[in-house]
């Protein structure tokens, strides 16, 4: 990526940041810190069953 892209790019990261803020409040977003995972390993048992979404294709 360029850095014009890059300055557009967080420009348009901080518009939309700052218009969800107006809409909801300060706070409605969270900032990770850089390299931060967004949750932990999660572990899963498959039920096997199919979700309708799934079966409507």
């Amino acid at each position: 990526m360029t850095t014009m892209d890059e300055k557009n790019r967080a420009k348009a990261l901080e518009l939309a940041i700052a218009a969800i803020e107006k809409d909801f409040g300060k706070g409605a977003i969270m900032r990770l810190k850089d390299g931060e995972k967004q949750h932990n390993d999660i572990e899963v048992v498959s039920s096997g069953a199919r979700s309708r979404a799934a079966r409507r294709r």
